[in-house]
């Protein structure tokens, strides 16, 4: 009885949360979605460096993004505990600190040019921003009206979009300038000690980047962990420090039973998949006798193309999404980037070039819209449905891996049918959730199926 009387109590208030969006919590959210953004591009950034330095494979090179992205799949169902035990706010807090933490670890890494210790330092990283997204993607959705969750999503979705428009241009000012790269058959002929020797001093010039990193996450989260949501209205005191299985509901209810989620995590996973892909290799792409033969620091600074096009989009997305079904825009929007990639895949020259970079404005809605679209109608299942979406962001660690692989066999151009394939399932995904009911749009937290 006393635990029907709390969850009623917690409908109830829940029912104020649509009537306006909570704006405090929102800037709070925005400025997570920026530093993921960051840090996540950063690794476009890197991966070449580090191909370079250590003279790696395509598919030896992948292990980056395979390091980074496992920790989603890893670490989504602590995070989704870590938030349903001590709420949205201390769950990002922690997940900052664990950030910092992992761009600290870049300064051993640099230090001993070891492989194998960078890719350390980017599982601890990744790890708090797991921690962080899966507290922070519902955080947005619950701190306003439920018909514009997506636009919510989106808005935020666009402040990550503006760190990932920004890193390529400062990783290729701090990072890529000052390497000086020299051939596999150069890097062959020295002794060991010259190679050594050689790779701690390119190895070296990330240091800064991330020690700058870990100085602004710890100070944000000090700030966040200062700030006391506490707006006019009494809704967003649910949200302040809100913990989900405080309302979980008397019921069999399951995360299994609902359909739309599982749709929606794998559109995470081959959106999530096709997007790093492409952002890892575009730098070699454009590097290609055959596309443009940029230098890796030119090509790095072409990155903000695919990058600030994402960013573009999910403004514009935010708004078209007020007035658009959620579906309607993904299902166009992954054609699009299917008929770009195929474009890339089959021509040469700045055609091609410019093709792949346009993808990044038709992947702008692609994760917000697939979120809200698994998440809608979960109720107090929101965190458990939350932590499956996140997890199933590993595609970001397969899919490059096989598409690097595949590089490595058929050739860098042609690998890019792997990404191609995915953005096939993504419209489906879309299309199929044109024509959804109206009865699955999203609910207010504390209700039910």
């Amino acid at each position: 009885m006393g635990l029907q009387a709390k969850t009623a109590s917690a409908v109830n208030r829940s029912e104020t949360v649509v009537a306006k969006t909570d704006v405090r919590a929102m800037s709070v959210a925005t400025a997570l979605f920026f530093m993921v953004g960051f840090l996540t591009c950063l690794n476009d950034v890197i991966i070449p460096h580090l191909k370079s330095i250590f003279d790696l494979s395509y598919g030896q090179a992948m292990l980056v993004q395979f390091a980074f992205f496992s920790s989603y799949f890893i670490f989504s169902y602590p995070g989704g505990k870590l938030v349903d035990l001590f709420g949205y706010k201390r769950a990002m807090v922690s997940g900052l600190l664990i950030m910092a933490v992992g761009a600290l670890g870049f300064l051993p890494a640099a230090n001993y040019a070891i492989f194998g210790v960078f890719l350390a330092a980017l599982v601890i990283l990744a790890a708090g921003m797991t921690t962080v997204q899966v507290a922070a993607n519902p955080y947005v959705t619950i701190v306003g009206p439920p018909a514009t969750a997506s636009s919510r999503l989106n808005l935020a979705q666009a402040f990550n979009s503006v760190g990932t428009f920004i890193a390529p241009f400062l990783g290729a000012r701090f990072i890529l300038r000052n390497a000086n790269p020299v051939t596999p058959e150069r890097l062959h002929q020295m002794s060991e000690a010259a190679r050594r020797l050689y790779r701690a001093t390119e190895a070296s010039t990330v240091r800064l980047p991330y020690i700058g990193m870990a100085i602004v996450l710890f100070l944000l989260a000090v700030g966040l962990a200062s700030i006391s949501l506490k707006p006019q209205q009494a809704a967003a005191e649910a949200t302040r420090d809100f913990r989900p299985s405080e309302y979980a509901a008397a019921s069999n209810d399951s995360i299994w039973r609902h359909k739309w989620l599982w749709a929606g995590a794998l559109g995470i996973f081959t959106y999530v998949g096709a997007e790093v892909s492409i952002g890892s290799l575009l730098v070699n792409f454009m590097g290609l006798p055959t596309i443009a033969n940029l230098h890796a620091a030119d090509a790095a600074n072409y990155l903000m193309v695919y990058w600030g096009g994402a960013m573009v989009g999910r403004f514009i997305g935010s708004a078209a999404l007020t007035r658009l079904s959620t579906g309607r825009l993904l299902g166009f929007s992954a054609f699009a980037a299917l008929v770009l990639v195929i474009t890339a895949v089959a021509t040469h020259g700045h055609l091609a070039m410019f093709a792949l970079l346009a993808v990044g404005f038709c992947n702008s809605t692609m994760f917000p819209s697939i979120f809200t679209l698994g998440i809608q109608g979960l109720g107090h299942l929101t965190s458990k449905g939350s932590s499956v979406m996140i997890a199933a962001i590993v595609g970001g660690a397969l899919i490059p891996l096989a598409t690097g692989r595949l590089a490595d066999q058929v050739g860098l151009q042609l690998s890019f049918l792997i990404p191609a394939v995915c953005y096939v399932y993504i419209a489906a995904l879309g299309f199929a959730a044109w024509s959804r009911p109206a009865g699955a749009a999203s609910k207010a937290i504390g209700s039910s199926r």
